[in-house]
């Protein structure tokens, strides 16, 4: 045994009963992109974007400023001024397809477009894809009225002005990993541009890894219970993958891992990663995938089995959500840019950047993670192979059985390691990391790997 190996065992042994051990390691690079993270940039976002009277998904396209046609071409002309900037990286364009009705809430023929800008990795084996999304389209009262100002300033002007605000950092730099933005159109008419997308995202056979769907993100109170905070925000994860073969079932059931699944290590992620690069924000992790009556465009993905995630506001005020403009009995309804806080939008949209940062600069995920078994034994051994990518070493991660997030992180540059932990009484995982501290998305010991 290594003299440096049994130091690390006793120090994580000595701390581990009465409080977490925490690394933390910012990337400077990072550090000064999040820094980067303009509210004032953010409420002129927003300001343009609420002119278009409505951005209803069947409104009008061939008017220059009213609209969801004008608002995809204003969102592409952000995106493609961000190009002049981004050393041939980014790639822009409106990606569309022929709607037919649907009985539902589609009564005619639409073009449906979603905004698209793809920042390619500049690592040429290296083809792991993070996303982020945000749906461009609003709404009124009657779901289907498509002529009546929706200004949509909070839902989803907040998601897409952050979308925008990532797209202006991010682009100035070079990432080993390709990184692409969404403004979907059709999530009100039933996360139709979110459909649309992850097929073609499955046709195309793109190694998706992560995706970060962001929908009401700049309003800091409620309605009804009065609650207001501008320090916190809402993860919604899925537990359980949505397809698993009968073995895979039977393995999660074994582990205990059914709180394991990839969105919940994304939203984990996301929580340790964002909390470390922005002050004052608290990431509260929400154990279901979505909110109740309610969905997104996350909801697509999760069910073919990708990793995404949903990204909410703490407390939501439907007074101005789906809300026609109006005052009835003292109170004013409509989805306003007066009701919305943009230094919480600043820090939504800088939780968004560094995990998206850190994991695109971060080596791929270890490989083949699995436990040593010698029998009945107090101690653990995990092994793995080493990641696609280049990693400088690895962390083993721990945690109780009972705790909401990893506690512990040991590091080694070997492929496997044996700690004097049962495991038992603890989940491990390990991630991959390089020099400058950027960690990959956590290997869970047992849990099936995706196809």
């Amino acid at each position: 045994m290594k003299k440096r190996t049994a130091l690390l065992w006793l120090s994580v042994y000595l701390v581990f009963p009465t409080r977490a051990q925490i690394i933390i390691q910012k990337d400077p690079v990072i550090e000064k992109m999040v820094s980067g993270v303009s509210a004032d940039s953010l409420r002129s976002y927003i300001t343009s974007l609420v002119h278009f009277n409505t951005r209803h998904t069947l409104s009008v396209q061939n008017k220059p400023d009213e609209g969801i046609g004008a608002a995809r071409k204003w969102v592409l002309g952000r995106f493609q001024q961000f190009a002049k900037n981004a050393g041939g990286r980014l790639t822009t364009y409106i990606d569309t397809i022929s709607y037919a009705p649907d009985g539902k809430r589609v009564d005619r023929t639409i073009l449906l477009g979603n905004v698209v800008a793809v920042l390619k990795g500049t690592h040429s084996e290296d083809r792991r894809v993070f996303m982020m999304t945000a749906h461009l389209d609003t709404r009124r009262t009657d779901v289907m009225d498509r002529a009546g100002t929706a200004p949509g300033a909070n839902d989803n002007g907040s998601g897409v002005a952050a979308l925008i605000e990532c797209v202006r950092i991010l682009s100035r730099q070079p990432f080993p990993a390709t990184i692409v933005f969404v403004a979907t159109s059709g999530e009100e008419q039933g996360l139709l541009g979110a459909k649309f997308l992850s097929d073609r995202v499955t046709a195309q056979n793109w190694q998706l890894e992560a995706l970060l769907n962001n929908d009401i993100i700049g309003s800091n109170n409620s309605n009804e219970t009065h609650i207001i905070s501008n320090t916190e925000v809402r993860v919604f994860s899925e537990g359980i993958p949505a397809k698993l073969t009968p073995e895979a079932a039977a393995k999660i059931h074994s582990y205990g891992l059914e709180n394991d699944g990839a969105p919940r290590q994304l939203a984990r992620y996301f929580k340790e990663t964002g909390e470390r690069y922005v002050d004052n924000m608290k990431v509260n992790l929400i154990y279901r995938n979505d909110r109740f009556l309610r969905g997104g465009d996350h909801n697509p993905f999760v069910e073919k089995g990708y990793t995404a995630i949903r990204i909410t506001e703490m407390n939501e005020n439907f007074e101005h959500q789906h809300q026609d403009i109006r005052t009835e009995n003292g109170t004013q309804y409509g989805d306003l840019p007066e009701w919305m806080d943009f230094e919480y939008l600043r820090k939504n949209t800088a939780l968004n950047l560094a995990t998206l940062a850190n994991l695109a600069k971060a080596p791929a995920i270890p490989q083949n993670v699995y436990y040593v078994m010698k029998g009945l034994e107090n101690s653990t051994t995990v092994k793995w192979d080493a990641p696609v990518t280049t990693a400088d070493g690895y962390y083993l991660l721990m945690r109780e059985t009972s705790s909401p997030v990893w506690q512990k992180k040991i590091f080694t540059k070997e492929n496997s390691i044996t700690v004097p932990f049962s495991k038992d009484n603890y989940f491990f995982a390990v991630q991959s990391v390089n020099g400058a501290g950027n960690e990959s998305l956590p290997a869970v010991v047992g849990l099936p790997s995706k196809k």
